[in-house]
């Protein structure tokens, strides 16, 4: 068993192309001995975006506070908001946005065994 402050896990900056003031902070992971998911916090302050990008393994999104859009592969924006559960299936394209004045903070969980 495992519980732990998210707030004294290290940030670490989103650094691939296009992610503008967006961070990471692994919570449960495979270092944990987590077997099957990973949980991850993400922080994008106002103005902030995730990268555009698709991946081969679904995860689920929890709008903890703030306010965004999320950014299909048609360019379409979908809002969302506090108390929002988000689903990306397997290679979907998509892109967090912050559109509003605070951090913007999401729990979403992968499996670990992605490629």
């Amino acid at each position: 068993m495992k519980i732990i402050n998210s707030q004294r896990v290290r940030a670490e900056d989103i650094t691939e192309a296009g992610a503008q003031n967006a961070r990471i902070r692994w919570l449960i992971s495979r270092k944990d001995g987590a077997p099957n998911f990973a949980m991850r916090l993400i922080e994008v302050g106002p103005g902030g975006q995730t990268p555009i990008h698709k991946h081969e393994w679904e995860h689920e999104v929890f709008v903890l506070r703030g306010n965004g859009e999320l950014i299909n592969e048609k360019g379409m924006s979908h809002p969302f908001s506090e108390g929002k559960a988000v689903l990306i299936r397997p290679n979907e394209l998509h892109q967090f946005r912050n559109t509003g004045p605070e951090t913007l903070r999401l729990i979403c969980v992968v499996p670990i065994r992605h490629p």
